[in-house]
């Protein structure tokens, strides 16, 4: 597979220029900040649409454009449910949340809570942050280093170092306003790579394959399956767990993360703030929408020309050298059989669509599934007897390896550094969060010495460093889950709907104490923990989306039950 083993000349200058022009400017416009307000806030001087493009940036890591087309092309377009709550999210935010946050000039999110409560909840909230937000730094770091790993051969130990290093150097340089500077280019280079991606795509199939056509032959396989109205929990992905479980996220992720809140706290006023996050709630659904049918176009791709049985090149090496090698080749040679005889099927679909046609094709996709899933038991088998760590669900391969076999020179580049620019923007923004929540939120407020403000900046410049060293080092001990985007997913949701629940209870109901909720969320956190636990062991079913909203109602609901809640 010779595009997993070298880049050309012109990828690698477009890859290297776009990365290095994008950290060089952000370091050299924000080298001289010497101030709290305008490392942290960024000045409080961003414009409306810097806010919503850098708020969408820090969500939208390399994970996003690595693993939702594998999602799509696996799973088909019903993921794009897991957004349907965002826009709900933006207008409470707009509503609730801002014109809190600027009335009392805060810096972090968690800084309202003792000015509601008291420090100790302060702490408390702030240290859940910290705990799920520094794994997930971790893990932005990860998902690019396993491409270029992949791509390059190179060691994925020195390659997570490297791309942490990378953003480490503007962070500290440069802070928030180094960020969101930085973010307005990366989603410039984001955008235009998958536009390109896209309409590459749809020339590559068949003449006679409009796209029409394309959005046909993948709605026959199952892949336009948008909504999903049941109330399944063996579904994860439906209009009910996106509209509930996917606002109360949203609310949570947008509302209380200090890798958010800072994004739009830079803005110059309340309405610039609003302005950013309603654009984001309106764009982020159609671009979600709009990454999930660039996976699908892939599987459509994918049904004229011939696809690896499993996309994750580290798979062969390890079949290769185990005893399972020959039921391997026998799988590769059905797999190749099977595809003969569904670019029939397809052209003849393509021809005059028919009930039946597309019944078959329903089930030549389903043999291929189970081909592809008992491949996966052979590598997990030959990796178990080799003693070796092999990703067997390779979703997070399916784009990459599409792009390294199939583009043109140079624009292989330039996909690369869509992907590392999403690395790169969702890691700036969180180490900056990380550190301004570790040195305003608790060492700040658990000092007696007095700092002037280039102490805190320098303090806040030497947290930002140890939080991405730390970043460093999980992404180094990392390993693949089911699919990057969802294990991100799934670490937020078991301390988000806590922590909402927290700002709610501050928000809405004033005659909460702050012992009560205190301790209505260490017990919280625990029953939420516990719950997460059971369903991965299948003691219960309850797909990780509602842990938001089960523990949002939970704290609230013992909060009110610990009988010292109440004032007299």
């Amino acid at each position: 597979m010779e595009g997993f083993n070298k880049l050309h000349w012109e990828d690698w200058t477009v890859l290297l220029l776009t990365l290095l022009t994008i950290v060089l400017y952000g370091t050299y416009k924000t080298r001289k900040q010497r101030n709290v307000q305008d490392y942290v806030k960024g000045g409080s001087t961003s414009k409306w649409w810097t806010i919503g493009l850098s708020v969408m940036a820090t969500q939208a890591s390399a994970i996003t454009f690595l693993s939702t087309p594998g999602q799509a092309f696996h799973s088909g377009m019903g993921f794009v449910q897991f957004y349907f709550g965002v826009p709900i999210a933006m207008v409470v935010i707009c509503m609730v949340f801002i014109p809190l946050y600027h009335k009392l000039k805060v810096f972090t999110a968690y800084e309202y809570l003792e000015s509601r409560f008291d420090k100790k909840t302060r702490i408390l909230t702030a240290i859940l942050f910290l705990i799920q937000r520094g794994l997930a730094a971790g893990i932005t770091i990860f998902a690019p280093a396993i491409i270029l790993s992949a791509v390059l051969g190179w060691d994925l130990t020195l390659l997570n170092i490297a791309i942490g290093i990378l953003v480490i150097i503007y962070t500290v340089s440069g802070g928030t306003k180094a960020v969101s500077m930085t973010q307005k280019h990366q989603m410039a280079v984001i955008f235009t790579g998958m536009f390109i991606a896209f309409f590459l795509i749809l020339s590559y199939l068949p003449d006679d394959i409009t796209f029409s056509k394309a959005i046909e032959i993948a709605g026959a396989s199952g892949k336009m399956e948008v909504l999903d109205f049941s109330f399944d929990f063996n579904n994860r992905y439906t209009v009910w767990s996106g509209l509930i479980g996917g606002t109360f996220l949203a609310l949570s992720y947008f509302g209380t993360d200090q890798s958010q809140v800072q994004r739009y706290l830079s803005g110059k006023s309340i309405k610039e703030m609003q302005l950013g996050l309603l654009f984001n709630g309106l764009l982020k659904v159609p671009m979600q929408f709009f990454i999930l049918l660039v996976g699908v176009m892939v599987f459509v791709f994918y049904q004229f020309n011939a696809s690896p049985i499993n996309f994750n090149p580290s798979a062969d090496e390890v079949i290769a050298n185990s005893s399972v090698a020959s039921s391997y080749e026998k799988l590769k040679q059905d797999q190749a059989l099977l595809f003969e005889r569904k670019k029939t099927l397809i052209n003849s679909y393509a021809d005059k669509a028919s009930k039946d046609l597309q019944a078959d094709l329903r089930l030549v996709n389903e043999q291929d599934r189970e081909i592809r899933n008992k491949a996966q038991d052979l590598i997990a088998q030959a990796s178990e007897e080799l003693d070796v760590k092999v990703e067997t669900n390779d979703k997070d391969y399916v784009f990459i390896h599409f792009i390294l076999n199939n583009l043109p020179k140079g624009l292989i580049g330039l996909l690369l550094a869509v992907i590392l620019s999403a690395a790169m923007s969702s890691t700036a923004s969180e180490l900056n969060a990380l550190a301004s929540t570790t040195a305003l939120d608790l060492y700040k407020r658990n000092t007696d010495k007095d700092l002037n403000d280039l102490q805190m900046v320098n303090i806040t410049k030497w947290f930002t460093f140890g939080w991405g060293v730390l970043a460093i080092i999980i992404a180094c001990v990392a390993y693949l889950a089911d699919n990057l985007i969802q294990l991100v997913n799934i670490i937020g949701s078991i301390f988000y709907g806590n922590v909402l629940g927290i700002f709610l209870l501050g928000f809405f109901f004033k005659r909460i104490k702050a012992n009560a909720v205190f301790l209505s969320a260490i017990i919280t956190q625990l029953i939420v923990i516990g719950l997460y636990l059971m369903d991965a062991f299948d003691i219960i079913n309850l797909p990780y989306l509602w842990l938001n909203f089960v523990g949002c109602i939970i704290v609230i609901t013992i909060a009110h039950l610990i009988p010292s809640s109440r004032t007299t």
